[in-house]
């Protein structure tokens, strides 16, 4: 029977949740007593790389709990893009440190990184059992419903364009806010959620599955706000023109890449006031406001799911079981069931990593600037309970006295 260590890390940007799957692993891993020690590599495969672990089977449990509710990676994450040469060296720290089972928590490219530690282990002979958990708020991860991370941050989205909505119908104009999603608008669509009653907004719902036309743009808000007196938009970071070229980098005087080779989409709140700026000169509209969620969505403290914090600790746990019991490495993935449970399943790595799903387009209006209510039936489970519902006032108005 196979024995030794398991060495887990956390990788890509961070989640509202993403500890809750670093501990659920922990702890399942702990009843196992063929699993000789869990260490934690600090700053993701880089930590692996560089020898720097910590020993997670000597935390409390009540620690660890606390731990699991607390927003962000507690190991620390990395951007780094693991080729075949870091994961040789992964490898070769795994081996000496008498690891038996790798597990990395994160996206499409975390699942691409395990891969290829998976694939080199074999050719080396060396019995490693290497496990994908997924997370990413994006929600662009192939073979799963949903992906850990998305819900809670698809619930902070919700409320928060809620009270931009709410602070638009006192001081009406024209809001717009870019939400996290390069290539998936999953995220950005969520703001529908936002909406309660007739007439609340976002009113206009830009994702990156569509080409972005600026003259059909301005043309929408225009007739907004021309019937309601203010418009309120949510706009994807990855959103682009009809060559594919994202808009922000279009018009931006200097663009950025981190280590993946992607384009700097968020932080920069350059795309936000860009289209402030178009709707001010164009359509001269003076009360034009514009706001970056940037990583605000990601890590939020106090705005997580419920339903996001069960999954996540059970893909952890499920990674655990499947590591133990199961037939061969994988990525662990979300599968739903009806009106609303989920199955958890271990899938080929090759099936998720480096791999990228969108908003099918069932989900996305005719329009291409909206929703559909199945995308609406999609996200509602999602969001967990106790998603607030503001209130109007119902009194009538009364008549006029002065005679003008």
């Amino acid at each position: 029977m196979r024995s030794g260590k398991l060495v887990i890390a956390e990788g890509g940007g961070p989640t509202a949740v993403i500890n809750q799957s670093l501990v659920g692993a922990v702890l399942e891993a702990r009843l196992f007593p063929q699993i000789e020690r869990v260490y934690g590599a600090r700053y993701g495969v880089r930590g692996i790389v560089n020898e720097d672990f910590v020993d997670l089977s000597a935390e409390t449990r009540a620690n660890l709990e606390a731990v699991a509710a607390t927003p962000s990676s507690a190991l620390g994450s990395t951007r780094d893009k693991p080729d075949l040469a870091y994961c040789r060296n992964i490898l070769a720290s795994l081996k000496a440190h008498g690891a038996s089972w790798f597990f990395y928590i994160g996206g499409n490219d975390t699942a691409e990184t395990v891969r290829i530690v998976s694939e080199e282990a074999a050719k080396e002979r060396y019995d490693l059992r290497s496990i994908h958990i997924p997370k990413t708020i994006d929600n662009d991860l192939m073979e799963n419903d949903h992906a850990p991370g998305f819900p809670s941050a698809a619930r902070f989205v919700a409320q928060a364009f809620m009270g931009a909505d709410l602070d638009n119908r006192s001081l009406p104009g024209v809001y717009v806010a870019v939400v996290m999603g390069r290539n998936a608008g999953f995220l950005t669509a969520a703001s529908a959620a936002a909406r309660t009653v007739d007439g609340d907004g976002p009113h206009l719902i830009y994702l990156p599955e569509r080409v972005f036309d600026q003259a059909n743009f301005l043309s929408e808000v225009k007739s907004v706000h021309d019937r309601l007196g203010r418009c309120v938009i949510a706009v994807s970071e990855g959103i682009h023109d009809a060559d594919g070229l994202p808009l922000s980098v279009k018009l931006a005087r200097t663009v950025e890449k981190d280590a993946h080779g992607n384009v700097q989409l968020s932080g920069s709140g350059a795309l936000a006031e860009l289209l402030c700026e178009e709707i001010r000169s164009k359509l001269g509209i003076k009360r034009v406001r514009g706001d970056t969620f940037g990583y605000l969505q990601r890590s939020f403290a106090g705005c997580s799911s419920d339903v996001d914090r069960r999954e996540a600790r059970e893909v952890g746990e499920f990674a655990v079981k499947q590591a133990i019991w199961g037939k061969g490495d994988g990525s662990v993935a979300i599968r739903r069931i009806g009106d609303y449970a989920v199955d958890y399943v271990l899938v080929k790595l090759d099936k998720v990593a480096g791999e990228t799903k969108v908003m099918p387009d069932a989900f996305i209006a005719p329009s291409g600037s909206d929703i559909t209510p199945a995308y609406k039936d999609y996200l509602r489970p999602l969001l967990g309970r106790d998603m607030p519902v503001p209130t109007r006032l119902r009194g009538g108005s009364i008549p006029k006295a002065l005679k003008r």
